[in-house]
């Protein structure tokens, strides 16, 4: 009968050793020149003269490719051997494994378009080596609610807009403002200020209170909803920033690389008065007292000063 103790101890080194493996950098970067091979080769592929002239070399990358990208995920799946779930929780490595496996779904590798869209995805897979772009892509993801109030009060000004000038230019220029979408359509190319000026002076010559229409509108539609949406951007990506910071942090401390510092020693104290107190409240009737209240003191004070004992002894 098998020892449950050897299968675990062989499931951590074989682990240990895949996480050995995925920590060099020697594979990270050959990991990152084969996603940007496999994008030079997916450009190469448009070249219809190339394509069909070299197409049995093409189709050799291909698959020196995929069997590049099984292999990684492999070694990246032993890496967590001991630990499965902490593969999952990681969206990161989610993205990854549906993107290799698509190669080997019958009905995705059947299908050209589907297949050429899912490699394409590949291309993507270099946030995973940049952190950058990484925190780039977070931050795309969380501003993506504030982006879609930032559309829906823009498509509100923009409606407002085109039907006050429906009714003050249909009758002088219908080829802007003929009708709803008409003039939808104009005010939102004049959101980027192209075509600002011709348009202040065909409205001129109509009534010289248009010059208000258009200032107004360009105050709102442009420089306020703008600036609203750059804040939502860098908002989600300062939050991104904090989350790949706490993360990684997170990741050092797991390891062992990072001992806690004075903020976190601070947190703990805090932690452990709070505690005491609530004791404090619970013991605090007739029939405890004063002693009560002492007791409850003096194992805050204990228990608040241990983070301080054992930072002075890591030290």
């Amino acid at each position: 009968m098998t020892d449950p103790t050897t299968v675990d101890s062989g499931r951590e080194r074989f682990a240990a050793q895949c996480r050995a493996v995925c920590e060099a950098p020697v594979f990270s970067l050959a990991v990152f020149t084969v996603i940007l091979f496999n994008a030079a080769l997916l450009g190469i592929e448009t070249y219809s003269g190339l394509s069909a002239e070299y197409a049995g070399i093409l189709s050799t990358t291909e698959h020196f490719c995929v069997v590049a990208f099984t292999l990684e995920m492999l070694v990246r799946l032993g890496a967590h051997a001991d630990r499965p779930k902490a593969f999952f929780q990681d969206p990161w490595n989610l993205f990854d494994l549906l993107v290799v496996s698509s190669a080997f779904i019958p009905f995705l590798r059947e299908n050209t378009t589907l297949l050429r869209l899912l490699r394409l995805a590949r291309v993507l897979r270099t946030a995973r080596f940049m952190p950058q772009l990484r925190i780039l892509l977070v931050a795309v993801g969380r501003s993506l609610p504030g982006t879609v109030s930032f559309l829906f009060v823009g498509a509100l000004i923009i409606y407002v807009y085109a039907m006050i000038g429906w009714i003050c230019f249909a009758g002088h220029d219908p080829a802007h403002y003929g009708s709803i979408g008409r003039a939808g359509l104009t005010l939102f190319l004049l959101m980027t200020l192209e075509g600002l000026g011709d348009a202040v002076h065909a409205g001129l010559a109509v009534s010289p209170f248009s010059i208000l229409y258009y200032a107004s509108y360009v105050l709102f539609g442009s420089f306020v909803l703008v600036n609203v949406l750059i804040g939502v951007v860098l908002n989600a990506l300062e939050e991104a920033r904090e989350m790949e910071e706490e993360s990684e942090l997170a990741a050092r401390r797991a390891s062992g690389d990072v001992m806690p510092d004075a903020a976190d020693e601070l947190r703990l104290r805090i932690a452990a008065v709070r505690s005491a107190l609530d004791d404090m409240e619970t013991q605090l009737d007739p029939g405890h007292g004063t002693a009560a209240s002492a007791a409850a003191m003096k194992a805050a004070l204990e228990t608040s000063s241990q983070p301080e004992h054992a930072s002075a002894g890591a030290r």
